[in-house]
């Protein structure tokens, strides 16, 4: 694939008639950072649970430099940002490739690419790879990304013409916080949550089509956490994981329905994972991890912890966000681990470790079909089953070089996972293996 500048590159009418003709009605989709359903999970049936000895077939292999960002695939594109360089300076860079091919469509920037090496670390010999931490959205026949620096864009998915820009650190008093800006666009219905704003609006709601402010609210300050919407007890909430720990608000005024206060060391950087009536939150830095059964009379909730685990053991999620279902919660437990850090089973409602296996690292997981794709910082892909009776193992293989920080996501019986070097897309569709 021949990079282009961090600028929109021309599509030709050709290409566009003939994307337009895909069917993409029949095309999974993983549009967003945790997924189409906001969980790390996906409803897709058909993965293939065994796998050549050489691992799953790439259909394409492309170059990613720097960053942490993972894919979203909706509309027949990939999408993810990487660190060019253009008129000398480094730019966070969306791109947007033909998810088939790999073939490059367009590309623009989002901001200058300025961090400070916090990202530098790893296992030896796997290190280096600072850059963008966020994920694009597509929305709504948009593409929606966040720079280091706040600014939120808003470009057309189909040809990446831009249709608004808005910048929270100067139009709403943003505040800045160590290694910058990692969470991604969460939009739900037509509101697009985002933090980082100054008192009385550090929490935000923008129209996505239009970037017009809807409603702005308290004075917490933002972490590296990306907002995480569901259902609790039939009420539809936005939940932000902020220095002061967990605040719900209602999505269409910003009316906060309930907090749950949990300690802030240095940063915080998973989602909050909902678990039923139960939302787990965890931290690295020596914080630990911790869950709030919430409850509900009339119209209004309460927050009770059911328990608190401090330290970087046993449940302490660096910046790896886990998955729930069953009962359980399944990910990458560990701070600083590189290479080494466990895969485990917890218990959602008493933090108890049921399982757990060595060897992943700070990487990351995805549900699909009952299964676990795991990550490892390394790269190296796993299939897991999503069980609390044991780890049992279906596959692996080594699928990236360089430092994997992102997610694998699964869409349309394909997993595109990335690096701080390069990204794959891999075909495990159970009919593909099935035809072999």
């Amino acid at each position: 694939m021949k990079f282009t500048g961090p600028f929109l590159t021309s599509v030709s009418t050709g290409l566009l008639a003939a994307l337009a003709l895909l069917p993409l009605a029949a095309r999974a989709e993983w549009p967003a950072y945790r997924g189409p359903n906001g969980d790390g999970s996906s409803a897709e049936t058909g993965l293939a649970t065994k796998w050549p000895a050489a691992g799953p077939r790439a259909l394409w292999k492309v170059p990613t430099p720097a960053g942490f960002g993972s894919f979203t695939v909706a509309g027949g594109k990939a999408y993810t940002i990487v660190t060019r360089q253009f008129a000398g300076a480094d730019q966070e860079t969306l791109v947007a490739c033909n998810a088939d091919t790999g073939k490059e469509l367009f590309s623009f920037a989002i901001g200058i690419a300025k961090f400070d090496k916090g990202g530098d670390s790893g296992a030896a010999g796997n290190n280096g790879g600072d850059g963008a931490r966020s994920t694009p959205t597509v929305d709504g026949g948009k593409v929606y990304a966040i720079s280091g620096n706040l600014a939120v864009v808003c470009h057309d998915a189909a040809t990446g013409k831009r249709i608004w820009a808005r910048s929270i650190m100067t139009e709403h008093a943003g505040v800045q916080i160590k290694w910058q800006n990692a969470a991604s666009p969460v939009i739900d219905g037509n509101l697009l949550f985002v933090a980082g704003g100054g008192p009385g609006q550090a929490l935000l709601a923008l129209d996505k089509n239009t970037g017009k402010t809807v409603w702005k609210t308290q004075d917490d300050v933002m972490t590296h956490s990306t907002p995480t919407v569901g259902t609790i007890l039939g009420v539809r909430q936005v939940i932000f994981f902020t220095k002061e720990g967990l605040v719900a608000l209602a999505p269409a005024n910003g009316a906060v329905l309930w907090r749950y206060k949990f300690p802030f060391s240095t940063s915080t950087a998973i989602s909050p994972v909902i678990c039923g009536d139960i939302v787990y939150c965890s931290a690295g830095y020596g914080i630990g991890a911790g869950a709030a059964k919430i409850a509900k009379a009339g119209s209004a909730f309460t927050a009770t912890e059911i328990y608190r685990v401090t330290g970087n053991k046993p449940l302490a999620n660096h910046w790896s966000t886990p998955v729930f279902t069953g009962g359980y919660i399944y990910g990458m437990f560990q701070f600083k681990e590189y290479s080494a850090g466990p895969l485990k089973c917890v218990e959602a409602a008493t933090g108890k470790v049921v399982w757990e296996k060595e060897g992943f690292g700070p990487g990351n997981v995805t549900l699909v079909d009952g299964k676990l794709v795991a990550l490892s910082d390394a790269g190296e892909l796993i299939l897991v089953e999503a069980t609390p009776k044991a780890y049992t193992e279906l596959a692996r293989a080594k699928v990236l070089t360089g430092k994997c920080w992102s997610t694998p996501v699964f869409s349309g019986g394909k997993i595109y996972a990335r690096s701080t070097k390069e990204g794959v897309c891999l075909d495990v569709s159970a009919k593909s293996a099935a035809a072999k």
